[in-house]
């Protein structure tokens, strides 16, 4: 699908519209040591995907209840670690211009609520639609999330662009049958430097777009 054919855009939080890395890796580094865990095993596993996955990946030890307590700590080590949480370069002029065409987005994320509210306040982004891991049953890689944000949004899956930077949300984007988008030199179907290249690839197809058919119709 040609970007200028793409109906809604989808996008991932952390690390995509929302710099809150260096947050997300110091709450990982104190669980890790808590729990005894190496951190060089938590990163890797823990980006983009749900804490309560991390935790049964890195500590298949624990039971049941003894891993959903050691989410629910390592949530609670990022729910107030907000100091240098801020838009991505690019965010808002993605954005708006995706206002300006009159597209539909919405973000999809691994984080829960509070978390996913306190940072994108933090951002100064305020998603039409915002769809946590607590609003479905299966996280990334599962399709999930962006099924269900591209149904509240009203927009066939595969009419829709999801714009990630982690393996796991681009899994989740293909199950979905989605057109995808990749940061940080992750290979998907566009591969971006940043969010500015995506606003001026989505405002040059839609220039295109209109002379193309202002043309065929003359």
């Amino acid at each position: 699908m040609r970007i200028r054919d793409i109906r809604a855009v989808l996008f991932d939080m952390d690390g995509t519209l929302v710099d809150s890395d260096a947050a997300v890796e110091r709450a990982w580094t104190v669980w890790a040591a808590e729990y005894d865990v190496p951190l060089a095993d938590v990163l890797p596993a823990a980006h983009g995907s749900p804490a309560d996955s991390t935790v049964a990946r890195t500590r298949p030890d624990l039971s049941a209840a003894e891993q959903t307590a050691a989410a629910a700590r390592q949530l609670e080590l990022q729910y107030d670690d907000l100091s240098d949480v801020t838009a991505t370069p690019g965010a808002f002029q993605v954005l708006g211009v995706l206002d300006r065409l009159g597209l539909p987005w919405a973000v999809v994320t691994s984080a829960d609520d509070r978390p996913a509210k306190v940072r994108l306040t933090a951002a100064g982004i305020s998603p039409p639609v915002l769809v946590t891991v607590e609003d479905i049953s299966r996280g990334k890689p599962d399709p999930e999330g962006y099924l269900h944000a591209a149904e509240l949004l009203g927009v066939p899956p595969e009419q829709c662009l999801v714009v990630e930077d982690a393996t796991v949300g681009l899994e989740a984007g293909r199950a979905a049958g989605a057109v995808t988008a990749g940061l940080k030199g992750l290979d998907a179907d566009f591969r971006l430097t940043d969010l500015h290249q995506l606003a001026d690839m989505l405002t040059t197809a839609r220039t295109e777009g209109t002379r193309s058919d202002d043309l065929t119709a003359g």
